[in-house]
């Protein structure tokens, strides 16, 4: 059985983080939502269908038995089991939302979202969890982070981490290889999950819940408040509360950020903060790509949504629900605007284009660090995306 995890119209919405992967490849908790569907329906042999020029990178295959899967959703136990009872031509729906369908390989080559009339619906009566807008992602955490504790710890035993520390409650699981030294980690209102590899520094404090992915550090004196996932190959430090790096990130220095997304290959500058609460105490109102205008959250607290290849200098910053496009480069004094479009360059001083030539050049220098290659599949995603965003660099 092949399983395809297909965006629907939650990509749109949820840009600008969906402008450089598909909608589950976004990580919710310890894992991404594909990582989350693979481990529980045990099966490795998944694909994606998402937008033409993401293929390249994510890529479709098909075969004689498949099960195309929302990508928005993050499963559980009632959704696994719905799915897994499913024959071919019968979808499962709740409302006019499609979740998943099992088709065979000739309709599989022609899967559309939008028309599922000609499958057998099955309406399924049970809650969902699904990604719509890029705050959910941190707005879920918690719950996605706890399911998630259970389901890569369940019949296994923590490694051993280093007496110099101080463990509160029982929640707490190491993976062969993650070492910690003169740390706190407090699980008792929340699990906490270090994956192999990785590092928590002297005089770190950490509450639950939290997941530190692989090959990824923790700097000295760091506090970490719960929800809160650092992501693959990630370095955080300062202060950090109900925030999601999703890989190749790094807040290595002091400062604030908090109820934020960050994309892969983000840097923010030392004592760079945002702000995750209004001093009026409002309803904090985010940019939508999709709207094209700012929308209510429904949200007294949320900080910084920023996307792929973001970077920001020293001491900036972010006002609350304050959205950063993909490879803007954000600098200088003063509050920048709430929404800084893709491939900008500036700050409160106003704002130019970033160049796309220089852009890979950063980009080039950065994968370099990392021992990865920046090659033509990223460029044309890069090229592509800032042919789709001109409309927003009117400066």
């Amino acid at each position: 059985m092949r399983i395809i995890l297909f965006d629907d119209q939650a990509r749109e919405s949820l840009l600008p983080l969906t402008y450089t992967r598909p909608v589950a490849d976004l990580r919710i908790g310890i894992l991404t939502i594909a990582e989350k569907w693979s481990k529980r329906l045990d099966n490795p042999s998944y694909s994606f269908l998402t937008a033409d020029y993401l293929q390249t990178k994510f890529s479709l295959k098909t075969d004689s038995d498949n099960v195309f899967i929302n990508g928005s959703l993050c499963p559980d136990e009632n959704l696994v089991a719905a799915i897994g009872t499913l024959g071919t031509g019968e979808a499962l729906a709740k409302d006019d939302l499609l979740l998943a369908v099992r088709l065979g390989e000739a309709a599989g080559k022609t899967f559309d979202f939008t028309d599922f009339s000609a499958y057998k619906i099955l309406n399924y009566p049970h809650e969902i969890l699904r990604l719509v807008y890029p705050e959910d992602i941190f707005k879920h955490n918690d719950t996605e982070l706890r399911k998630d504790f259970k389901l890569v710890t369940a019949g296994r035993q923590s490694a051993k981490i280093s007496s110099t520390n101080t463990i509160l409650g029982t929640d707490f699981f190491a993976e062969e290889g993650a070492t910690a030294e003169c740390s706190t980690f407090n699980t008792i209102e929340g699990p906490i999950y270090l994956a192999k590899n990785t590092q928590v520094w002297e005089g770190s404090h950490i509450r639950g819940s939290f997941a530190l992915c692989e090959h990824s550090q923790v700097k000295m004196g760091a506090k970490i408040y719960g929800a809160t996932t650092v992501g693959p190959h990630c370095r955080v430090g300062g202060e950090v509360s109900n925030s999601v790096l999703q890989a190749y990130s790094s807040k290595g220095h002091e400062g604030f950020l908090g109820n934020s997304v960050l994309g892969e290959w983000c840097n923010i500058g030392a004592d760079t903060n945002n702000s995750n609460l209004k001093n009026n105490y409002a309803e904090v109102r985010l940019w939508d790509y999709k709207k094209q205008s700012f929308r209510k959250t429904g949200l007294q607290f949320c900080g910084l949504i920023m996307a792929d290849h973001a970077k920001c200098g020293i001491n900036t910053m972010f006002n609350t629900g304050t959205v950063v496009g993909v490879s803007a480069n954000v600098f200088g004094s003063g509050y920048p605007r709430n929404f800084i479009p893709d491939f900008a360059w500036g700050g409160a001083q106003g704002f130019e284009v970033y160049a796309l030539a220089k852009v890979f050049e950063t980009a080039e220098l950065v994968y370099q660090r990392r021992n990865r290659e920046f090659d033509q599949i990223e460029k044309d995603i890069l090229s592509k995306v800032f042919e789709l965003t001109e409309q927003h660099r009117r400066f």
